[in-house]
This record gives C-alpha cells, sequence and structure tokens, in this order.
C-alpha cells in the first residue's frame, strides 16, 4: 500500500482513507494526531476552549426520552 504514490481524486474515497490509517502503526497514529491538533490550534487557538464549551452544554441538548409503547 505505501509503496506507490497516486493523484487520482477517485482513490480519495472514506474507504482508501479507513486503509491508509489502519496501514499506521500505533505511534504513527498517535503522531499524526498530535500533528493534526496542532495544526488546528495553531490556526484557531481558541477551538479548544470551544470544544470544552461544547462538551459542557451538549448533554442538555441532546438528552431524549424514550419509551417502550404498553400494549
Amino acid at each position: 500500500m505505501r509503496a506507490s504514490v497516486s493523484h487520482d481524486r477517485r482513490e480519495e474515497t472514506l474507504e482508501a482513507k479507513v486503509r491508509w490509517f489502519r496501514s499506521l502503526t500505533l505511534e504513527e497514529r498517535m503522531d499524526y494526531l498530535v500533528m493534526m491538533t496542532d495544526l488546528i490550534l495553531q490556526n484557531n487557538p481558541s477551538a479548544l476552549a470551544k470544544a470544552a464549551q461544547d462538551n459542557v452544554e451538549s448533554p442538555q441538548k441532546r438528552i431524549r426520552i424514550v419509551e417502550r409503547p404498553r400494549r
């Protein structure tokens, strides 16, 4: 998989990206995660504060009560 490079947009499917990500070692995956996190925070320093705020507020917005139908 890593032996060749393609520039064909049709190969950029979600499945192809998953295959690529799964081909990485755990260490490479963690390095990629850190790299992307650093990139996001460099371009949007308030992203971390926004994410923390969303996590605090989101449960109240998403609670849904489901009841089993009575027979």
